[in-house]
């Protein structure tokens, strides 16, 4: 009988031991990922019950506040609210009952003060009997470049549209602004069957409101993209410097035997232009021409540099603007001037100008500037990397001698939408006009990408309006807006 009970009562302490050992383990090394589970009912609650974290444009104290949390009225619950919903919602995303996007699901720890680095804060604001507070996330965005991206593209027509503003010499945005847009504060309400509601309209309506056209859409760049062919055939030695001349047919019969006209079928120059003055008029022919003449390949090296070809992300993905390899000359000849198959994004063009005006330097893209705890505290912050440099500083200062002709010379395609807008600052840029469609049916996209001040930039532009039209009417006066808002002139 007392060999049972002894035999009984080790294996209960066995049990016993084990147990506190599973309890001790799953407190010390799986809190977090389980705290993290989807299905934590107890998590789930618990997130509305205390302050998130506010995200913050201008990336300091005195910054303008663009999603917080207020207590709703006969609760100890928070809701979340965005002061200027619309505007910065391709930003913020949003913070729901199902879940979050944007920087509210990128940054999801810090602001809901789970992130490692704020257990120490949490531990004493548990001892000192203060309520828990995620921690603020500052962002690089820019309030004035915003609203103007913004409400510029509110009066472009109706067009889907998109703009992203860059830090040359850092990689901050500065802007990042997409049409349609969605109002996320209808997306944060507490009730489960109200969201359901919400979340299925937008997803139905036909206009994508919830599509971040800034960084998600991509589009024919159009002759936007012969940035990217100069920069091939001027690194390369193809063209020795921008008052080389090249060859500029009017028609260019291609490989194929097919034809390919300039704009109202003019003549550039006298058919041999320089490269700059072929810039300048965006002459398709020349453009065609030289990419045959450069081969795939090697335009599709100089476009990766670019960052063509590669995701990035700003910690939201961005889809990748494609530069494919082609083996037709007539379509590398397309592809030489943004068309074929050569797509887009907004951010892509921003970055395109941006190696531009840092000397041929590309700075990695980013949104955040600083992660500061409650007791103000910085717990993270980003600094500059490169990315690539693309071209040298020699080959980036004759591009944009070229792309200061497109805005400042009389016969620069964006001349009169460009030239002398901004007082006492000189753009430097490039037009585009992309064809859609079966046999260019569709209404032409229009692009345009710039930098400014050309003599030391601080600011570069991409603009993308989808059926817009010529790039000179409807993209560059959006770039424009942008630049007169955040340089504070007019």
């Amino acid at each position: 009988m007392n060999r049972a009970l002894t035999r009984l009562s080790v294996a209960v302490l066995i049990m016993f031991v084990a147990l506190l050992v599973k309890v001790n383990y799953v407190q010390a090394f799986q809190a977090n990922s389980l705290a993290n589970e989807p299905g934590n009912v107890r998590t789930f609650n618990q997130q509305f019950e205390y302050q998130r974290g506010s995200i913050v444009a201008d990336g300091d104290a005195t910054g303008t506040t663009i999603a917080d949390s207020v207590p709703v009225k006969g609760t100890n619950t928070y809701q979340r609210v965005y002061p200027d919903g619309p505007e910065y919602a391709p930003v913020t995303g949003f913070d729901s009952v199902y879940g979050a996007t944007g920087i509210e699901q990128a940054y999801q720890k810090y602001l809901a003060g789970t992130a490692p680095s704020l257990t120490v804060h949490n531990l004493i604001s548990l001892l000192t009997g203060k309520p828990k507070q995620g921690a603020t996330v500052n962002l690089t965005v820019s309030a004035k470049a915003q609203q103007a991206a913004y409400q510029a593209l509110l009066n472009d027509g109706g067009h889907d549209a998109a703009a992203v503003a860059i830090d040359p010499s850092t990689g901050a945005i500065l802007a990042m602004a997409s049409v349609p847009t969605y109002n996320p504060n209808e997306l944060t309400t507490l009730n489960g069957t109200k969201f359901d509601q919400i979340d299925k309209q937008l997803l139905a309506d036909p206009s994508q409101p919830l599509l971040n056209r800034a960084i998600n859409q991509t589009l024919p760049p159009g002759s936007t993209f012969k940035i990217i062919t100069s920069a091939a055939a001027l690194s390369t030695g193809k063209v020795a410097n921008n008052q080389s001349t090249i060859p500029a047919p009017q028609p260019l019969v291609l490989p194929n035997g097919n034809l390919l006209n300039n704009d109202s079928d003019e003549t550039c120059g006298d058919g041999q232009p320089t490269l700059l003055f072929a810039f300048e008029l965006s002459c398709d022919t020349a453009f065609a021409k030289l990419g045959i003449g450069l081969g795939s390949a090697t335009m599709k090296s100089e476009a990766e540099k670019f960052g063509w070809n590669s995701s990035l992300n700003l910690p939201m993905k961005a889809s990748v603007s494609q530069f494919p390899l082609v083996t037709d000359p007539s379509l590398t000849g397309m592809s030489g001037i943004g068309q074929y198959n050569d797509t887009a994004t907004p951010l892509q063009e921003a970055m395109d100008a941006a190696a531009i005006a840092n000397h041929g330097t590309l700075m990695q893209p980013y949104l955040l500037k600083s992660v500061v705890a409650p007791d103000l505290v910085t717990i993270d912050s980003t600094t500059p990397s490169v990315l690539s440099q693309p071209v040298t500083p020699q080959v980036a200062s004759q591009i944009g001698q070229m792309m200061e002709a497109v805005t400042n010379q009389p016969d620069g395609t964006a001349y009169n939408t460009a030239n002398q807008q901004v007082a006492g600052v000189v753009i430097a840029g490039k037009t585009g006009t992309a064809q859609n469609g079966v046999n260019n049916s569709g209404l032409n996209d229009a692009v345009f990408t710039c930098y400014a001040p050309a003599s030391n930039p601080k600011i570069a532009v991409g603009v993308m309006v989808q059926g817009g039209g010529f790039g000179a009417d409807a993209a560059a006066p959006i770039a424009v807006k942008i630049i007169q808002a955040y340089l504070g002139v007019h």
